[in-house]
C-alpha cells in the first residue's frame, strides 16, 4: 500500500463536496428535492471537514512547527467562520425552500476557492512535510472517529 498524504486525502475531500454544491446549485430550480439533499451532504461534509482541519490537523501543525498565533492556522480558523456563516445563510434559504441563495453561494465559493487553494498548495503539503507516516496514520485514524455529523448536523426535520 501506498503513503496516504494529507494532501491528497484532503483533496479528495474537498472535490467530493465541490460537486454535491455543484448538484445543489445545477437541480435547485428543477428539482429542490434533490438539491436539498446534496446541500445537506455538502453541508455536513464541510462542517465534518472543518472539524478534522481544527481538531486534528491544525493542532499537529502548531505542535511539529511551533507555529500558533503567528502561523497560517489562525487565518484557516477565522476564514472557517466566515464559511460558517454563509452556509447557515443558504442553509435558512434551502429551509425555507427559497432557491434565490445565488448571492451567498457566490460569495461561499469565492471563499472556499481561496481557503482551498492555499490549504492545497501550502498547508497541507506542509503538513505532510512536517509528519510522518505513522503520524499521518493516527490522523486518518482518528478522522473516521469523529461522526459524520459532529459539525453541526443539518437539515433535520424539514
Amino acid at each position: 500500500m501506498s503513503e496516504q498524504t494529507i494532501t491528497a486525502l484532503y483533496e479528495k475531500d474537498h472535490d467530493r463536496l465541490d460537486e454535491l454544491f455543484k448538484t445543489f446549485q445545477t437541480s435547485k430550480r428543477s428539482d429542490f428535492a434533490k438539491a436539498k439533499e446534496a446541500f445537506k451532504e455538502f453541508k455536513v461534509g464541510l462542517q465534518r471537514h472543518i472539524v478534522w482541519e481544527e481538531e486534528l490537523l491544525f493542532p499537529m501543525w502548531e505542535e511539529k512547527t511551533g507555529m500558533i498565533e503567528d502561523g497560517p492556522t489562525p487565518v484557516m480558523r477565522f476564514e472557517h467562520e466566515q464559511i460558517k456563516q454563509l452556509l447557515d445563510a443558504i442553509h435558512r434559504k434551502v429551509e425555507s425552500q427559497d432557491p434565490d441563495s445565488d448571492h451567498e453561494e457566490q460569495s461561499l465559493l469565492n471563499l472556499l476557492g481561496s481557503h482551498n487553494r492555499k490549504e492545497e498548495k501550502a498547508l497541507y503539503p506542509a503538513i505532510d512535510n512536517v509528519t510522518n507516516e505513522d503520524e499521518r496514520a493516527t490522523i486518518f485514524s482518528n478522522m473516521n472517529s469523529i461522526p459524520e455529523d459532529r459539525g453541526n448536523a443539518c437539515c433535520s426535520g424539514h
